[in-house]
């Protein structure tokens, strides 16, 4: 027998692969330096904002900016597919985007260094894609813009990993906020729940299948290309959506 770690093993059981054990602490890191592309996400919202006011004069939305990437669905099903994503980049005012973004950083430390850069942009772009989809399904009609569909994504996936790191969200605080935005969601006049709950539902689904970084990663390969297959499908969803709703236009 040869002492290991966890006791004694034979010794061909010593000499197969060795298998890590990573607990829900060793999970998370906090660290700001490799945060890429969330300072690449935060920076591109920041200048479509500022882009959006220099052309509309204002604040508020308007402008040719406004006009060409807001997502709304009579758009999306004459072919302008692209605001299914744009539309997450610009924000109707400057609290708006400040509060996006805040939450985004907060979300993004715990996020980007578990999952590492590619599967974080997996999991915003598919958290985008499922709010957008949820807005072409129950708000069709209405002109939709903001980060915070993705954002609500974020927090599912969050969830998703705590679990799965035998951590309570409850007792991390993350399951009281998510309650709390929602209910904000619903009571507040002018934001759309459609695309928050759509976010969050897709955010905690990719969030159950990616491979954090400090887990062994058997089949993490396979993991991502099921999420960017999901997002390529939530896409195609969306445009169906779109045009679905379009008849009652003629």
């Amino acid at each position: 027998m040869v002492q290991a770690s966890v006791g004694f093993q034979c010794p061909e059981c010593a000499n197969q692969r060795t298998q890590r054990v990573v607990t829900s602490r060793q999970m998370w890191s906090t660290g700001t330096s490799n945060l890429i592309a969330t300072k690449v996400i935060i920076g591109l919202n920041v200048a479509a904002y500022f882009l959006m006011v220099s052309v509309g004069g204002s604040a508020s939305a308007s402008g040719s900016v406004y006009e060409e990437g807001a997502l709304y669905g009579p758009f999306v099903a004459n072919g302008e597919w692209w605001r299914l994503i744009t539309g997450g980049f610009l924000h109707a005012n400057l609290m708006h985007l400040g509060l996006n973004m805040f939450l985004l950083w907060l979300l993004s430390k715990e996020l980007e260094p578990t999952l590492g850069t590619v599967r974080y942009v997996t999991l915003y772009l598919v958290s985008l894609l499922g709010s957008s989809l949820a807005v072409m399904m129950f708000a069709f009609e209405s002109p939709t813009l903001g980060a915070s569909g993705a954002v609500y994504g974020l927090m599912g996936a969050l969830v998703a990993l705590q679990l799965r790191a035998k951590q309570n969200p409850w007792n991390t605080g993350l399951g009281g906020l998510i309650v709390l935005n929602l209910a904000v969601s619903f009571v507040v006049p002018g934001i759309s729940w459609q695309g928050h709950i759509g976010g969050l539902l897709a955010g905690a689904a990719a969030g159950a299948i990616l491979q954090p970084l400090r887990w062994p990663q058997d089949q993490a390969l396979v993991r991502t290309s099921a999420v960017w297959a999901i997002g390529g499908l939530i896409a195609i969803a969306a445009i169906i959506a779109a045009n679905a709703g379009m008849p009652q236009y003629y």
